[in-house]
């Protein structure tokens, strides 16, 4: 597809920029040094340990004999999305440097963040071992007694009360704003951090467009067809593999193309989101019904 770009001969330094937020799930991203590689290509390594409990001592017999096991998870690295772009050296002349200058930046803010987030959330939101409730929250009340019945949860899991991230609908935050003050403020005060998620990014399954289908040639994602809106999502942080393993962003000079006069920019994002198969009730997710 042709880049269409407006040549122009007076400008300002202002760029008329969609309004978009960067990725909000970049908190929850993992440390990969905790982890080590598979012995094949897109796969990683989890090492996972279980123990007996205690046993009846005997003052005869002594100690009873417990086990201990070291394994291991195989995790599939499931997230591998890329495009290029290429300016032409004139167009980028004569658009005063504004149609490569801002390319990179806006490309990874209005298109890669919010996909990323998107799958991340999809992902968690879709993992078959977490809490899960569903309904339509009208007041602040409602999303308070709602928000307090997933932390009840978690605590009745024995969930660390350290790391737990709110990620939840702006419209129901507002809602709860208008709470009793410090009914809402204890609430929100218990969760490391409250973070809102535009409702365009926060669904329970979405489609990824490969790029060249007819119909998909824009790329980015769609909501799933079987897809719930997610009124709000509680993530104890420890409780997820969010690892985004790879990302190439990189710019060609047009003196060093060697295909065109132009000036090409790469990016590619491989990684990984998932949910610990012993620590799934770290995840708490309330979507609409």
């Amino acid at each position: 597809m042709a880049n269409t770009l407006a040549r122009f001969k007076k400008y300002t330094d202002k760029l008329d920029e969609v309004y978009q937020n960067a990725a909000v799930t970049a908190v929850l991203d993992g440390d990969g040094a905790l982890v080590q590689m598979g012995a094949n290509a897109g796969e990683m390594v989890i090492p996972k340990i279980s123990m007996d409990g205690l046993a009846d001592y005997s003052r005869s017999g002594g100690y009873v004999a417990g086990d201990v096991t070291l394994s291991s998870e195989t995790v599939q690295f499931h997230y591998d999305r890329g495009r290029v772009f290429t300016v032409d050296a004139m167009d980028d002349e004569e658009t005063a440097g504004v149609a490569f200058g801002r390319l990179a930046g806006e490309f990874v803010r209005t298109r890669v963040a919010p996909e990323m987030d998107a799958f991340r959330f999809a992902a968690y939101a879709s993992h078959s071992g977490i809490g899960k409730k569903a309904g339509r929250l009208s007041g602040g009340d409602e999303v308070l007694a709602a928000l307090l019945e997933g932390q009840n949860a978690m605590d009745d899991a024995e969930v660390p009360e350290e790391q737990r991230y709110l990620f939840i609908n702006p419209g129901l935050y507002n809602l709860i704003l208008n709470v009793d003050t410090t009914k809402s403020k204890a609430v929100l005060d218990s969760f490391q951090e409250v973070i809102k998620v535009p409702k365009s990014r926060f669904y329970t399954q979405i489609t990824l467009h490969d790029g060249s289908t007819e119909g998909q040639t824009a790329g980015g994602f769609s909501k799933g067809e079987a897809a719930q809106e997610i009124n709000f999502l509680i993530v104890h942080k420890p409780a997820v593999l969010q690892y985004p393993k790879h990302t190439v962003n990189k710019i060609i000079a047009p003196q060093d193309n060697q295909t065109s006069d132009g000036w090409k920019f790469f990016y590619r994002a491989y990684g990984l989101a998932d949910v610990y198969e012993n620590k799934a009730a770290g995840v708490y997710l309330h979507s609409v019904a």
